[in-house]
């Protein structure tokens, strides 16, 4: 087996709740990761030139060692001692950047887990988990895909049933929100108590769609759309077109909205795309791998 080809998938977050700085300088999370069919497409093959080469279907993004797929594939063989006989690697980037979807998390992970594929199965799943952690916090979750609730810096999972089968529609403005910005407004801004996410986790195990939207939740929204409030105009827009629920998902600048059925979802992402660049209609995905 010389190539292997794979779809890194997007995650939203149903819950997300901020609980202070930890002693390390992070803050502490409390998270419902959910994987979404919206994914990026790729694709990495052995050649004789040694190195690592990458293409991206985005010209700006970069193709060194500052792309986490390109520091995946550094660790992976750091991690396992082998040698690189030389990778190229190409990635068909169909999930926005800057959004809150980990993009460049879920690309990384599926580097990983191909490399791993690729070269007999070097790494056994908790060390490839461990690995994947070195490279962001929500990379070992995008390593196994699904619903889970996540705790410290999004890096302890535990599976959680699987989200009710809905629709989900993603649209994006037209800015990014880097990670640190959003935890900096976080920080910089008064808040009320967190909302606990246990109504959200009793909904999933009752397979209750109208519970789980009705316990959406992301406290890094309001921070972050008092100072872009065209996320919070976004949310309401959803809602007005038929969505049960709706949130910013991550750190931004992404919205979703959750949708009863597929008509009703593709006739919102319809009305939305005349105002945005970039909408999805898209379905919660089961985990991906046991």
């Amino acid at each position: 087996m010389k190539e292997l080809s794979g779809k890194a998938y997007a995650k939203i977050n149903l819950y997300l709740g901020v609980h202070g700085l930890r002693p390390d300088g992070y803050h502490e999370l409390e998270t419902v990761f959910q994987t979404v069919e919206l994914c990026d497409l790729v694709a990495v093959s052995l050649h004789r030139r040694g190195g690592i080469s990458l293409r991206c279907s985005l010209p700006y993004l970069p193709t060194d060692g500052r792309n986490l797929a390109v520091k995946a594939v550094e660790l992976f063989f750091r991690e396992t001692g082998l040698e690189n006989p030389g990778l190229n690697l190409n990635i068909k980037k169909n999930i926005p950047v800057g959004a809150g979807l980990a993009g460049g998390s879920t690309d990384a992970a599926c580097v990983l887990r191909m490399l791993n594929r690729l070269f007999g199965m070097p790494l056994r799943e908790e060390k490839l988990a461990s690995v994947a952690l070195t490279l962001g916090a929500d990379v070992p979750f995008c390593l196994r895909g699904g619903t889970a609730l996540a705790g410290g810096v999004g890096e302890k999972l535990h599976s959680l049933p699987p989200m009710p089968e809905c629709a989900v529609v993603i649209a994006k403005p037209g800015f990014s929100v880097s990670t640190k910005a959003a935890f900096a407004l976080y920080d910089q801004t008064e808040r009320g108590e967190t909302r606990p996410g246990a109504p959200l986790l009793a909904a999933l195990a009752e397979g209750d769609l109208g519970g789980v939207c009705r316990g959406l939740y992301n406290g890094l929204e309001a921070p972050v759309a008092g100072q872009y409030p065209q996320i919070e105009r976004l949310r309401v827009r959803l809602l007005e077109l038929g969505a049960v629920g709706a949130r910013m998902t991550g750190s931004g600048s992404a919205v979703y909205g959750i949708f009863d059925g597929t008509e009703q979802a593709d006739k919102a992402a319809e009305a939305l795309r005349r105002e945005l660049r970039f909408v999805a209609v898209t379905r919660p995905l089961a985990r991906l791998w046991e």
